[in-house]
């Protein structure tokens, strides 16, 4: 990767477009340009285009080149003028639990399991319906909009009403419908929830930005029939599988003294792993569970503040990557974060990975830039459509102001989205050619009502938990 310095330009490099000495032909009309920034590709390449322009049409990106040379071969009625911006692929979260951002701030300070079994269950088992879960997905949309997520990967209740929402705002999901062994506000029995998994499968699994999963919470809050029953659902769907994995010691010494083996063995064991499946957290792993992650093409979601948070431990991200496991970056919920900004988990996992290692190598600017797209698309199988600019692939772009005091100066555009950037820099967002946001006016949901809705929802949370 070459560093951008404030006045000059690195060579830029076309992608796919003729010389514009050559003979051109007329100009084709597309849905929409982004001209004038810097691009940032994320491509194999690594290339960075200082000025760049992206042409889209409809849902697709058709080329990166200069400025001038897209000016020479497209035109579009809709223009995006990026100048002083960087223009980049849209952030992958590869784990969230989206409607608990109505639970933001309910209970802080606390382990993992003490936080869940003394507030969050409790909480849910009081106030999640249907319309708790629509109007929190609509602030978590909000907030991803906003923040420059593009796509997300989520595991809660009446995951259906996730999916109507998140379509509507206009984001693409991988939205996991949560089979855990208790009763809760959508199904009394692990057989209820997969009977409600397939149905919702089967309702949206043709859907252009709605990729419908199966999401087991864990291993100890299930049984093996159940954790089979799921592995055979979604083989037999052709569908994603979302769980948590080793979040904690105090999960692995349960798995040791239950099944004389650690979580990631306990469910190798049960025929569970297999590709297009997410481990979230992952972070007590050791050197074999490591390799049979990697054989059995899992990929991992890194929460590195939700873990820091709750005081779970330090995943082995460097290990992990080096093994080639697919590891892409996620929030975890509001509930526990507090926010679903991926440019300060960009952030805290390049800084915790220096931490942890002593060696500030590991992790570097470029790396957490593609944990947070490529690596996430690749992490939940995507790859081959999002997580870079790059022809052919969904445009799911977003624009991010280089302006302000705090980004000035800028020399090289990595650092700077790593260790500078915030989430309310992002000026525009587009998903599927589509824009949701544009110069931070959010074009697919009415903020106002989506925060008054959220606030009546948060009185109701705080009279069931007194």
């Amino acid at each position: 990767m070459v560093a951008l310095g404030v006045a000059g330009a690195m060579a830029v490099q076309p992608l796919g477009l003729a010389p514009l000495d050559q003979e051109q032909p007329a100009q084709r009309r597309v849905s929409l340009i982004v001209s004038g920034g810097t691009v940032v590709t994320v491509d194999p390449a690594g290339r960075i285009l200082n000025p760049g322009a992206v042409a889209i049409d409809g849902r697709d990106i058709i080329a990166i080149d200069t400025p001038e040379a897209i000016a020479a071969r497209f035109t579009s009625a809709e223009q995006i003028d990026a100048t002083g911006q960087v223009v980049m692929p849209g952030l992958i979260n590869t784990h969230t639990h989206a409607p608990m951002v109505l639970y933001r701030g309910l209970a802080d300070d606390l382990a993992l399991m003490e936080w869940l079994e003394k507030y969050i269950f409790p909480a849910e088992a009081s106030t999640v319906s249907p319309e708790f879960v629509r109007v929190g997905t609509r602030l978590a949309t909000l907030e991803m909009i906003q923040s420059g997520t593009t796509t997300y990967a989520d595991m809660y209740y009446f995951e259906e009403e996730i999916a109507t929402a998140t379509k509507e705002a206009g984001l693409r999901g991988v939205l996991g419908q949560t089979i855990i062994q208790f009763p809760v506000a959508d199904a009394r029995t692990p057989a209820q929830a997969l009977a409600r998994a397939e149905a919702f499968i089967r309702q949206w699994k043709s859907d252009d930005l709605i990729v419908p999963a199966l999401a087991p919470h864990a291993m100890y809050t299930l049984d093996a029939h159940t954790l089979k029953a799921v592995r055979a659902l979604a083989d037999r769907e052709g569908v994603p599988v979302l769980i948590h994995l080793a979040e904690t010691a105090d999960e692995v010494k349960t798995s040791q003294e239950r099944h004389k083996q650690s979580p990631t063995q306990y469910l190798e064991s049960l025929g569970f792993w297999g590709p297009r499946t997410l481990a979230a957290h992952a972070v007590w792993l050791t050197d074999e569970d490591i390799e049979t992650l990697r054989r059995r093409g899992v990929g991992v979601a890194h929460n590195p503040e939700s873990n820091m948070k709750l005081a779970s431990g330090t995943a082995r991200v460097v290990e992990m990557r080096a093994a080639g496991i697919p590891t892409g970056l996620g929030t975890d919920g509001a509930a526990s974060n507090n926010n679903l900004d991926m440019f300060e988990a960009m952030r805290i996992a390049a800084f915790l990975a220096k931490h942890a290692t002593r060696d500030p190598r590991v992790i570097p600017a470029r790396t957490a830039v593609e944990m947070a797209t490529i690596e996430g698309a690749r992490a939940l199988g995507m790859a081959d459509a999002i997580g870079s600019l790059e022809p052919g692939k969904r445009a799911d772009i977003i624009v991010v102001s280089m302006a302000s005091a705090r980004q000035t100066p800028m020399y090289d555009p990595l650092s700077h989205l790593v260790y500078t950037t915030r989430g309310d820099d992002v000026r525009t967002t587009i998903v599927n050619g589509r824009v949701l946001m544009r110069d931070r006016t959010v074009l697919t949901l009415d903020e106002r009502s989506v925060i008054a809705d959220a606030l009546a929802q948060a009185v109701r949370v705080r009279e069931a938990v007194r």
